[in-house]
């Protein structure tokens, strides 16, 4: 990779944290695109972002994007613990975004946030092999309750009542339908399955859910 001045590089950093685009920073700064995408990719490894800190000298930043020794004890240094985070993902309410900036806590000079998503997804990719699977249109309705309940407040009395949120998504698209129920009882989730397929205009071949999965026979009764 071609090595630009360290203020040209500071440039491409200012310029990326603006918004610009690679084809509107290269034509600015009469660059390559490859050279920028390069730089910009050093940068977002090394956890370099805009704006850099006030006391960091080119001679540092020289010696951080090029200095290969140093480019490898830092990975070391701020290597997260992959295993940790994939413990507490499992944890109600804890995401990747919390995780990160914890871990930016306790390393300032640690990965970005995009990097730090990529090499978790990249880590977790070797745990097991995974089995794709083919949805083919208007085949199979995923249905379940979130596990997550919601606090309807009444604005008269100022009572609170726990709701239960049932979800249900096409296989294909995704498409998603949800709604809150009071309880997770037979005439809820009976309800909540008619509202369903109102919602999205038809209703598929099967239903799968972790309890039951009912499949439409030619005669159109369901066997279960």
């Amino acid at each position: 990779m071609k090595r630009l001045p360290m203020q040209k590089i500071r440039d491409v950093l200012r310029l990326s944290a603006e918004g610009l685009s690679t084809r509107q920073i290269a034509a600015s700064l009469a660059i390559g695109r490859t050279t920028l995408r390069g730089y910009l990719e050093r940068a977002t490894e090394l956890g370099l972002s805009w704006p850099l800190p006030p006391e960091m000298s080119d001679t540092e930043l020289e010696h951080r994007l090029f200095d290969r020794a140093y480019q490898n004890t830092k990975r070391i240094a701020t290597q997260p613990d992959w295993a940790h985070v994939h413990r507490e993902l499992r944890r109600k309410g804890v995401t990747l975004s919390l995780l990160w900036e914890e871990y930016r806590t306790d390393h300032p000079e640690g990965y970005g946030y995009s990097r730090f998503c990529e090499l978790y997804t990249r880590w977790e990719g070797k745990l097991s092999p995974v089995m794709r699977q083919r949805h083919p249109a208007g085949e199979r309705l995923f249905v379940d309750y979130a596990g997550h309940t919601i606090d309807v407040i009444d604005p008269m009395t100022g009572e609170v009542r726990t709701a239960q949120l049932f979800v249900a998504a096409l296989g294909a698209s995704s498409y998603t339908f949800a709604e809150a129920t009071w309880t997770q009882s037979l005439p809820d989730w009976v309800a909540s399955h008619v509202r369903a397929f109102g919602f999205l205009g038809g209703v598929t071949a099967q239903i799968v859910s972790p309890l039951i999965v009912c499949k439409q026979t030619t005669a159109g009764q369901r066997t279960t």
